[in-house]
């Protein structure tokens, strides 16, 4: 469940690809369904 919280918060700075399985596995959905690239200037 921390890792659901952290991702949830914005805090992750990375994902594990099991993290990401067990993710998408759970949602039936493929990893481009729940991530979104952005850029560096898109945070600033």
């Amino acid at each position: 469940m921390a890792n659901l919280s952290i991702l949830k918060n914005g805090k992750a700075k990375a994902v594990r690809f099991s993290t990401l399985e067990a993710i998408c596995k759970t949602l039936d959905c493929q990893p481009g369904d729940i991530l979104e690239y952005k850029s560096d200037e898109d945070t600033q």
